[in-house]
């Protein structure tokens, strides 16, 4: 792809990076790592198993996102003497064109570029559920740096900036992205698992979440308790919840809405105990 410049610390990461031939020479940057840099890029710029701790360690990836990027060379010399694999592209619709790996990253991102803004990218980037973002620029502006961290930036640099202090924001974005990611897969697993209920026990789900007992939910839906019970119980299997909390929780995370609290009028049936239909 035009303008894109791939650099990596020491070799290829899948088909994304380009290869380097021969090892750097490690940089007083790498002796300042962080444990989480160290344990995310392995040697050698690949996925690799730990054979002491029995699991497969995965690269980061920064993206560079720039027009015209002052000491540029200086920035990446610094990213990948800190091990990490580093993608920077000229314009906003480069770096939306480009297939990202499934993998944590940041984006480190300027103010100005050739065909967009930088926060208009970095709302877009919010809706897709992209890498956290670094604004790196030139300018000291107020209002664009208010509405950055009021989008989620992790920081925002002007330049020059400190290499300690970039390194940390790096590293703070690689943080949030593991969290982000985490949160993400746990969503798609209770949505699958949501969408194995059946009509009747999505009916029954907000009202057994919401406190209900099971006389006045069963009451609500027309049906016997004991009916209700039944449905109860597939709901607590089918999301594999281990506690009534825990399918509470699950309810939360998964937006259900609770219904209102029947009004005085209507408890005064199930609480004289007419019989259900």
């Amino acid at each position: 792809m035009p303008g894109l410049v791939p650099a990596t610390c020491a070799g290829p990461v899948g088909n994304e990076f380009a290869s380097v031939a021969g090892e750097k020479k490690r940089t007083g940057h790498e002796a300042r790592l962080r444990p989480h840099f160290q344990e995310s890029r392995p040697m050698n710029g690949r996925v690799a198993n730990s054979k002491r701790a029995g699991v497969a360690h995965v690269a980061s990836v920064v993206y560079l996102v720039g027009g015209d990027w002052n000491g540029e060379e200086a920035l990446e010399d610094l990213l990948r003497g800190a091990c990490l694999d580093v993608l920077r592209f000229r314009s906003a619709q480069e770096f939306l064109q480009h297939q990202r790996s499934d993998t944590v990253a940041c984006l480190i991102l300027d103010l100005e570029l050739p065909d967009a803004s930088g926060l208009d990218l970095q709302e877009q980037i919010c809706q897709e559920s992209g890498p956290p973002v670094i604004f790196i620029t030139r300018l000291r502006d107020v209002e664009c740096t208010v509405r950055a961290m009021k989008a989620g930036a992790i920081e925002f640099f002007t330049k020059p900036v400190k290499e300690a202090a970039l390194l940390a924001a790096v590293d703070a974005a690689f943080i949030e992205h593991r969290r982000l990611r985490q949160r993400n897969a746990r969503l798609t697993t209770l949505q699958q698992r949501f969408n194995l209920l059946t009509p009747r026990e999505r009916e029954v789900f907000p009202l057994v979440i919401s406190g209900l007992r099971n006389k006045q939910a069963a009451w609500r839906l027309g049906i016997r308790e004991v009916t209700l019970q039944v449905h109860r119980g597939q709901i607590m299997r089918k999301m594999a919840a281990t506690s009534f909390a825990e399918l509470v929780r699950m309810g939360d995370q998964l937006n259900i809405s609770v219904p209102p609290p029947a009004p005085t009028s209507q408890k005064a049936p199930m609480e004289r105990g007419l019989a259900l239909a």
